[in-house]
């Protein structure tokens, strides 16, 4: 068998249960995105979840509605066949993934826009460290902030290559994501979420630099007016040591 998609399959019952002991999903409406072989989607099924699953697999989406014909018959589970970065998608309140690597960004950024009340979802180990990375350190990027702006993210449980099938070629993380309101005020989230980008696009310049690779996208005034409200000492510094609110402050400024 080999992975479809980027998909290598959760088969270690004891991970599952692991991952399945993080939150209570009983009697609530869970977004499962990559379902699979339906490994997480029984264990969500058994614990009282009502269970929206999005596959986009057509070979695998025909193997799960053979294998939850019933749940799928009495509406416990809403089965969609789709790209889950694209499709709309129902209402739901909790999230509990096997991501596929590929989409791991993307789809956690869309997340985090359409809001829900937590997320257990699982990455390859080195992106879930970037993840919880500490803000204002070297080991801070685009993901880091854009993440620890919108939610407290914590790693949870180590997941091995063996629990899969087939193995991966590295070692997983599954974190827990509580959204939460921005430590500091944004008036335009996609204006912010730009100048996240533009800034770390160009990690190894300065601040100042760095705004100044921006004047197509900001207009040269706006940039121009961002480097005189801010501090020298802040214009000196690379992005990765900048704070939220530093962050928060350069996407002010109109």
């Amino acid at each position: 068998m080999t992975a479809r998609r980027d998909q290598h399959f959760l088969v270690d019952e004891r991970a599952v249960e692991r991952i399945l002991s993080l939150v209570d999903v009983a009697g609530r409406v869970v977004l499962e995105v990559g379902p699979g072989k339906g490994v997480l989607t029984r264990g969500l099924l058994d614990r009282g979840a009502g269970v929206v699953a999005v596959e986009i697999d057509p070979v695998l989406v025909e193997e799960l509605r053979g294998t939850f014909a019933p749940e799928i018959a009495d509406g416990s589970l809403q089965l969609i066949e789709g790209d889950a970065l694209k499709v709309e998608l129902p209402p739901f309140e909790i999230v509990v993934s096997n991501l596929p690597y590929s989409i791991s960004s993307p789809i956690t950024f869309r997340l985090l826009e359409m809001g829900f009340s937590e997320a257990i979802l699982m990455y390859q180990a080195e992106f879930a460290d970037r993840m919880v990375a500490r803000i204002g350190t070297p080991a801070c990027g685009r993901l880091t902030v854009m993440v620890q702006t919108y939610a407290e993210v914590k790693k949870c449980v180590h997941i091995p290559p063996n629990a899969f099938s087939p193995r991966p070629q590295v070692h997983s993380t599954v974190v827990r994501i509580v959204p939460r309101e921005p430590p500091w005020p944004i008036a335009d989230r996609r204006h912010y979420a730009d100048v996240v980008r533009v800034l770390f696009s160009q990690r190894r310049k300065t601040v100042r630099n760095g705004l100044k690779s921006g004047r197509g996208l900001f207009g040269a005034d706006r940039v121009e007016r961002i480097i005189a409200a801010l501090p020298p000492e802040t214009l000196a510094l690379r992005p990765e040591a900048l704070s939220l609110r530093d962050f928060a402050a350069i996407a002010a400024v109109v």
